[in-house]
C-alpha cells in the first residue's frame, strides 16, 4: 500500500504541476480551478489513499461499481460526481450517494432526478451535458444534449424542485467539426456558458477537459477539469 501511495502522490504532483502552469500560461489564479479525479475501475483502497493526498471531488461513470464504492468512503469528507450517462432506472442510487450529476442531458432524466431528490429531501447538483458532435438526433455518441438545446434544459433543471443548476459540462468529441479541436470545442462550451448565465449567474460551474486535454481546457477557462489516467494509471481492460 506504501507503494501505490507513493505513485498516486507522485501522479498527483504532476497533474498539479500541469493545472498549475496552465493556468499561469491562461493569466488565471490557481485556485480558480478544481480537480476532479475520475476513480471509476479503481477500488475504494485507492479514493482513501486520495483523501489522504488531499483529494476532495471524485467521479464515477458507472453505477454498478461507483454505489458501493461510495458506500465504503462514507466517512470520507469527499464530492461524488456522476459523469457517465445515466439512465433512470439507475438515479434512485446514484441519487444516494451523488452530490453532482455532471450528465443531464434530456428533460426525462431531469423529472426523475427532481423527483428523487425531493424524496430524499436533499438538493443535488446538475451539470447540462453538451454534445458538441451532436447530428440531426439532436444527442452526440457519448451523450449529452445539442447547443440548441442548452438554455430550454437549464431552465428545467433550474425549475425543477430538488435540483441545483451548476453549469455546464462536455467531453471533446471525436467526430464533427471539433474533432482533434479541443480548445475550440472547449471554447464553444464558455460561449454556451455565458449565455446560460445570463438566466441563471449562479450556474459558474464548466467542467471540461481531462487527462489528454486539460491544458486545453483551462486555457478555455475551465473551471472544472476531470483526470483519471493521469492521476490512477492505465486502467485495466474491462470485460
Amino acid at each position: 500500500m506504501t507503494e501505490r501511495r507513493d505513485e498516486l502522490a507522485g501522479n498527483l504532483a504532476k497533474v498539479e504541476r500541469r493545472i498549475a502552469a496552465a493556468c499561469e500560461a491562461a493569466g488565471r489564479k490557481r485556485e480558480e480551478v478544481t480537480l476532479i479525479v475520475v476513480t471509476k475501475t479503481y477500488p475504494a483502497s485507492d479514493v482513501r489513499i486520495l483523501a489522504e493526498l488531499g483529494v476532495r471531488h471524485v467521479a464515477e461513470n458507472r453505477d454498478q461499481d461507483a454505489a458501493p464504492k461510495a458506500a465504503a468512503c462514507a466517512d470520507l469528507p469527499l464530492s461524488w460526481h456522476f459523469v457517465g450517462q445515466l439512465q433512470t432506472n439507475k438515479v434512485r442510487s446514484v441519487v444516494g450517494y451523488a452530490h453532482t450529476v455532471q450528465s443531464v442531458d434530456r428533460s426525462r432524466l431531469v423529472t426523475a432526478l427532481s423527483k428523487e431528490a425531493v424524496r430524499r429531501e436533499r438538493e443535488l447538483g446538475c451539470l447540462i451535458q453538451v454534445a458538441l458532435d451532436a447530428g440531426v438526433s439532436g444527442r452526440g455518441e457519448r451523450g449529452g444534449v445539442s447547443p440548441d438545446g442548452v438554455e430550454e434544459l437549464a431552465g428545467l433543471v433550474a425549475g425543477s424542485p430538488g435540483l441545483r443548476l451548476d453549469g455546464l459540462m462536455t467531453v471533446a468529441p471525436l467526430t464533427g467539426e471539433y474533432a482533434g479541436r479541443q480548445q475550440a470545442a472547449f471554447e464553444r462550451l464558455m460561449d454556451l456558458s455565458t449565455s446560460v448565465r445570463r438566466a441563471h449567474p449562479a450556474a459558474t460551474m464548466v467542467s471540461a477537459g481531462m487527462s489528454a486535454d486539460l491544458e486545453q481546457a483551462v486555457a478555455a477557462g475551465a473551471t472544472h477539469v476531470r483526470v483519471g489516467t493521469a492521476v490512477l494509471g492505465v486502467r485495466p481492460r474491462l470485460g
